[in-house]
C-alpha cells in the first residue's frame, strides 16, 4: 500500500494545528472512560467546504467517502450524541471552518459541544498532487481546537486509514487512548465447513484471513505484548496447539498430552495456559518458552472436575476459568499469589466464557438466561453485577478492549453469529461488519496494532 503523504499546517507536535485563541486547559471538554459513569457529548459533524470556505455545489465522491467514513467510525464511541443540521438554530451554515470565521454562537444555542469541519481541495488545484484535506474539532463554548490534522490523499485505498488516524488522534485527545482504531480484533471466521481464523479493525476495516486450512480453528488469544496469536485446531489427526507468530508471520503446530486440546490463553509474563486431558477430565495447564507441558502431576488448577476456558489480566493477578466442580458450570478466579480460588457466579446453572479486565478489577462473562445468552459486567472488587447486553438471540464470548472500556462480543441477534461491540457500561452494541459467514470468539490485540 503506498503509504499516506501526511502534511500538516502550522506544525505543533507532530501534526496537530496551532489553536486559535486557546484557552485555559482546566476548561476543556475530556472524557473519562475509566471512571464510574459516562460523559455524553453532542457533537456535530458540520457540511464539508473548499479549501477557500465556500461550500460545494456537488461534493467531490473522495471527499463523500471520507465524511461517510467518518461518521461511521465517530458513531463506534457511545459518548458522542451526534447533532443532525436540522437540529442547528439558524442552519447547518457556520462561516466557515477556522475559529476566526465560523459562528459559534448557534452551536452553542444548539447545545453542540463539539464540532468537526473539514476543508477540501481536490488534486489538480492549484497544481496538487494529491486531494488535501484538514480536520478540525473545535470546543463551541471557548473555541478552543482540540484536534487539528491535515492529510494528503493519493487514491481511495487511503481514505479509511486518513479516517482511521484522525479518529484514533481524537478519542486520543479526548480520552487518553487510542487503541479502539489502532488495535485488531482476532476471531474464528466460518466459510463452509471450515473455520478459520481471521483478523479485523474493531470498526470493520483490514479484513485479513490468518489460516487456510480448511479444518477447524477455535478460540484465538493475543499473548500481552501482541505479538503471538494462539489457537486450538482439529483435523482427523485429532486437536493441537497453533501459535502464529506476527514477526515471522508463520504458524506452528504443536502435539500436547491428552486428546482435547482447547481454550489457550496467555498471561501477564506472556507464558501460555491451556487445558488439556492427559488424565480424563480436562485441566488448565501451564506451558514453557516451547510450548510443552511445564509439570503434568501439576495443573494451575487441581480439581476432579473439568476445568476450562482459562482468562489472565494483564497485572499478573488473576486467573478467571470455568469449572463444573458443582455440577453446572460457573466461573471463577484464582489469586495467582496466594493460589486462592473464589466463586464469582452464584445466579443461573450456566456460567461460561468469563473475560478478566486489562487491569484484573472486572470479570465479563456469559450466562444463559431465560431469554437466551448475554453478557453480564462483575466488579470483582464489591461483587456488583452488571448486564450490558440485552439480545435478542444470543449473546457469547466476550473479550476485552486493552483500555478496558469496549466489549467485543459474538451474537445471533440478526439470524447468523457476527461480531459487535458494546462498553463495559452496556451502551447500545455496535455490528462490525466481517462480511459472509458466521464470525465469532473475538480475541482483542493487547497492544496498538500495525501490519
Amino acid at each position: 500500500m503506498n503509504k499516506i503523504l501526511f502534511a500538516c499546517l502550522m506544525v505543533l507536535l507532530g501534526g496537530v494545528l496551532l489553536p486559535q485563541g486557546s484557552l485555559a486547559a482546566e476548561s476543556a471538554v475530556s472524557i473519562d472512560i475509566y471512571g464510574p459513569g459516562q460523559t455524553s457529548v453532542r457533537l456535530y459533524q458540520a457540511d464539508p467546504l473548499a479549501m477557500n470556505g465556500k461550500p460545494f455545489a456537488r461534493v467531490p465522491a473522495r471527499l463523500e467517502k471520507l465524511e461517510t467514513a467518518l461518521g461511521k467510525n465517530l458513531g463506534f464511541l457511545p459518548f458522542f450524541d451526534f447533532v443532525a443540521t436540522q437540529d442547528i438554530l439558524g442552519g447547518g451554515d457556520l462561516g466557515g471552518f477556522r475559529a476566526r470565521d465560523m459562528d459559534f454562537k448557534k452551536l452553542q444555542l444548539s447545545k453542540v459541544d463539539l464540532v468537526l469541519t473539514t476543508a477540501w481541495a481536490s488534486q489538480g488545484e492549484s497544481g496538487r498532487a494529491s486531494d488535501d484535506v484538514e480536520l478540525r474539532v473545535f470546543e463551541t463554548f471557548t473555541g478552543r481546537l482540540v484536534l487539528g490534522k491535515a492529510y494528503s490523499i493519493l487514491n481511495d485505498q487511503q481514505v479509511p486509514e486518513v479516517v482511521t488516524r484522525f479518529c484514533a488522534a481524537l478519542m486520543q485527545e479526548l480520552t487518553g487512548s487510542e487503541t479502539f482504531f489502532t488495535s485488531r480484533i482476532a476471531y474464528v471466521c466460518r466459510q463452509g465447513t471450515a473455520k478459520e481464523i481471521c483478523l479485523i479493525s474493531p470498526q470493520g476495516n483490514d479484513l485479513f484471513q490468518l489460516t487456510h486450512y480448511k479444518g477447524i480453528s477455535l478460540s484465538p488469544a493475543w499473548s500481552s505484548n501482541g505479538n503471538r496469536l494462539a489457537f486450538s485446531y482439529v483435523d482427523g489427526s485429532g486437536h493441537r496447539l497453533a501459535v502464529w507468530d506476527r514477526s515471522t508471520r508463520e504458524i506452528t503446530k504443536y502435539d500436547l498430552p491428552g486428546h482435547t486440546c482447547i481454550g489457550p490463553a496467555f498471561d501477564a509474563d506472556d507464558n501460555l495456559a491451556i487445558s488439556i486431558d492427559p488424565f480424563g477430565n480436562p485441566d488448565i495447564y501451564l506451558l514453557d518458552g516451547s510450548f510443552k507441558v511445564r509439570n503434568l502431576r501439576a495443573p494451575l488448577i487441581e480439581n476432579r472436575a473439568i476445568d476450562v476456558s482459562a482468562s489472565f489480566d494483564r497485572q499478573g493477578k488473576r486467573m478467571a476459568f470455568v469449572s463444573s466442580r458443582f455440577g453446572n458450570p460457573h466461573i471463577f478466579v484464582l489469586d495467582l499469589h496466594t493460589g486462592k480460588v473464589t466463586r464469582v457466579t452464584y445466579e443461573g446453572t450456566y456460567n461460561t466464557c468469563p473475560s478478566l479486565s486489562p487491569d484484573g478489577n472486572l470479570l465479563a462473562f456469559a450466562r444463559r438466561t431465560d431469554g437466551g445468552h448475554r453478557i453480564f459486567v462483575t466488579d470483582l472488587t464489591t461483587g456488583m453485577e452488571r448486564q450490558v447486553t440485552f439480545g435478542p438471540g444470543n449473546d457469547e464470548d466476550p473479550a476485552w478492549s486493552p483500555d478496558g472500556y469496549f466489549l467485543a462480543f459474538t451474537s445471533n441477534r440478526t439470524g447468523t453469529y457476527q461480531l459487535y461491540v458494546a462498553t463495559k457500561y452496556g451502551d447500545n452494541a455496535k455490528h462490525i461488519p466481517t462480511g459472509p459467514g458466521d464470525a465469532t470468539a473475538p480475541s482483542w490485540s493487547p497492544v496498538a496494532w500495525q501490519k
